[in-house]
């Protein structure tokens, strides 16, 4: 996945792999690697890989009530949690912790999340103090002031705000300003007319009188307040970019200095708005979409303050309806779950507090977990492997024939400066300002969001800190980043099918293979290539060579386009084309390697199938998942990542190797004539 290491907004994530001890020899030479019990050979390659090699797997294995998807990567992250919980459970039995450990405080927040009888008699009261400051608002200034105080807490209302590099100076921390204050995932879900979105929108606008009842309105006031707070997020909504338009990193790198911003926000006091943020000394920031502050100053002055009141008391309850008591925990559940994502029950309350302890002190389990399930030599042969792909990316560079040798010269330094972590960071965050209690887990969930803050805004001033990790060890993820020009591969990453230490190569490369040369095609797909070897957003491309790499790009952008994937609604080429060229291009990197390897350059069949079939089966399978309706289109507007089925059938069919290998004829529904086929990297 391509993430920017920004708070300013989040990346949708596709996981990679979990990180638990492979089994032992004796239970890995029962594991087929390649199992046909889960292939429909009724079904020709040719015409859906995806259920050739996953169809059987897909009918056994449906959609557990509290998944919204079920697939490789789910079972992956489910051990992956049950290893955490171990750790958990167990950290949370130690009744005299020293205070301030590691297992004190992952412990005792662990602690406070399971007591759901005291969150329950607690209700909404753990809140009080917060809603009653919004409550004594009197005027513009005094809500200024409230919204910048919230962010200081990590509640982060309104707007994105974050400290992360300047995408034209990375070695400079800076001030970054993002859209924001929407109760739906993005401005899609206001103004789209099709009839599944109008449908949520319209449970949204119902929604929203339900939590305001449930935070002790009266029924009658709380639909007419409702429709105030729907207003406000609708202009707000309005003022935010499409997720297409959001994938542009020169559209949205937009630098100020106060007097500049100050003039498109006329009654946005940016020097109050700053000290309440509690940055100082700081003359310019970077604003992603200006016309999103014109509207917030603009509504600052025409919406009445207690209309505003209003709509902050409402996301303050809704963000922290998680870790309320059951009425408001439901009510969230009902329509961001069930209603957006057609998730039928909540995950067991120990996923839920593992997940939030996970994302507040992550570090700090993250060490606990790398101790008990993280093996170095695992570490080593990761090493290996990307070293592997980085050599053959570095060859297909030199062949590209549309490339000329003064691009290709940058990218080859782009591609050898590309840093590699692997496991867990060098050094972990030090939460040693954290005070974790035992007997209030909003209290635990305030605290630590309010450390966060502080995290990030103390890198202003600092040299920019490229050991950073922008993801906790036990993740079940893989990324790359821009801004740092580097890879990083949490601990979760070397696991079946990913990863077998004893698997043959055209598993390990089809499977593993493939995903680091996914994460090193983002450093050259549509967004990573505008970033130079050191992380600078900067052109570095000939003109020429530009057109030519937008060309061949937009092929794979068409062949998305064109697939219907659920009621009459398309793919979405443009905002999955990162993601679709980091695919395409992490397995042709990945079969290239592969063909270096004694099985690759062989003939010699296992279990029936040649090391070619092998390769490609090994590629399917990773992508195999049942996704429910309400997921996949809710995925089609908002997630960077296509579908799974298409993530498989839609790469392959541009590879000549899988026609050979699976003897592919121009009468299968996947082939595809030679001349239009994509070949970017």
């Amino acid at each position: 996945m391509y993430i920017k290491n920004t708070l300013l907004a989040g990346a949708a994530v596709v996981a990679m792999a979990s990180c638990q001890q492979a089994g032992t020899k004796s239970e890995a030479k029962e594991n087929k690697f390649i199992d046909l019990a889960n292939m429909d050979t009724t079904i020709h390659p040719g015409d859906n890989f995806f259920m050739y090699a996953n169809g059987a797997w897909l009918k056994a294995n449906p959609i557990p009530g509290d998944q919204t998807r079920w697939g490789s990567f789910n079972i992956l992250a489910e051990n992956n949690l049950k290893a955490l919980h171990s750790i958990l459970d167990s950290a949370a039995a130690v009744k005299d912790a020293k205070t301030g450990s590691a297992v004190q405080k992952v412990g005792d927040f662990y602690r406070t999340g399971m007591d759901s009888a005291s969150i329950e008699k607690a209700g909404i009261t753990p809140l009080k103090d917060l809603l009653a400051r919004i409550d004594n608002i009197k005027d513009a200034n005094g809500l200024l002031a409230e919204i910048a105080l919230e962010h200081t807490e990590g509640l982060g209302p309104v707007f994105g705000f974050g400290i992360s590099p300047d995408d034209k100076n990375v070695s400079k921390e800076i001030c970054q300003f993002g859209t924001g204050g929407l109760g739906m995932p993005g401005r899609e879900y206001y103004f789209d007319k099709d009839e599944r979105t109008a449908g949520i929108r319209e449970a949204y606008r119902q929604y929203i009188p339900q939590m305001l009842t449930l935070m002790g309105t009266d029924a009658a006031a709380a639909k007419k307040d409702a429709e105030e707070v729907y207003k406000l997020e609708l202009a707000l909504a309005g003022a935010s970019l499409t997720r297409v338009e959001m994938r542009d990193p020169i559209k949205l790198y937009n630098k100020f200095n106060l007097d500049g911003i100050g003039k498109l926000t006329p009654g946005l006091d940016w020097k109050t708005l700053l000290a309440g943020l509690k940055v100082n000394g700081q003359d310019s920031l970077i604003v992603s979409v200006p016309k999103f502050y014109t509207e917030f100053a603009k509504q600052m002055k025409a919406t009445p303050i207690e209309s505003w009141k209003k709509y902050l008391k409402f996301h303050l309850v809704n963000s922290m309806a998680p870790y309320l008591s059951s009425g408001f925990n439901q009510a969230r559940f009902d329509f961001y779950g069930t209603k957006m994502r057609g998730q039928k029950i909540q995950s067991p309350r120990w996923k839920r507090v593992l997940n939030e302890v996970d994302g507040s002190i992550g570090d700090l389990l993250g060490q606990l977990y790398v101790e008990k399930y993280f093996k170095p030599e695992a570490k080593k042969r990761m090493m290996e492997l990307l070293d592997n792909l980085q050599a053959s990316y570095g060859e297909r560079i030199q062949k590209l024939d549309w490339m000329s040798a003064e691009t290709k010269k940058l990218a080859t330094a782009k591609l050898n400066a590309i840093v590699k972590k692997i496991g867990y960071p060098d050094k972990w965050k030090d939460y040693s300002a954290v005070t974790i209690v035992n007997n209030d887990y909003v209290k635990n969930i305030l605290v630590t969001s309010q450390w966060e803050y502080n995290y990030e805004l103390n890198k202003l001033g600092k040299p920019v800190d490229r050991s950073e990790w922008g993801m906790t060890p036990p993740t079940v993820n893989a990324y790359y980043n821009p801004s740092f020009n580097e890879i990083v591969f949490p601990a979760g990453i070397l696991q079946f099918p990913f990863f077998d230490a004893d698997a043959d190569d055209a598993v390990n490369y089809g499977g593993i293979g493939a995903v680091i040369g996914h994460e090193i095609t983002h450093g050259f797909d549509d967004q990573g290539r505008l970033y130079d070897a050191t992380g600078n957003l900067t052109n570095w491309w000939t003109s020429a060579d530009s057109a030519n790499f937008v060309n061949k790009a937009n092929v794979v952008v068409i062949q998305f386009n064109k697939v219907i994937v659920i009621d009459t609604t398309h793919a979405n080429g443009s905002l999955t084309e990162g993601e679709n060229l980091a695919d395409l291009g992490g397995i042709n990197i990945a079969y290239e390697a592969f063909k270096k390897t004694k099985q690759g350059k062989s003939e010699e069949k296992i279990n029936g199938f040649t090391p070619d079939q092998r390769f490609f089966l090994s590629w399917a399978q990773v992508w195999r998942a049942n996704t429910t309706p309400e997921e996949l289109a809710n995925r089609l507007k908002t997630d960077p990542h296509s579908p799974s089925e298409l993530r498989c059938n839609l790469p392959v069919s541009n590879v000549a190797a899988w026609y050979k290998a699976f003897n592919i004829k121009p009468t299968d529904k996947l082939y595809r004539p030679e001349n239009e086929r994509a070949r970017v990297w």
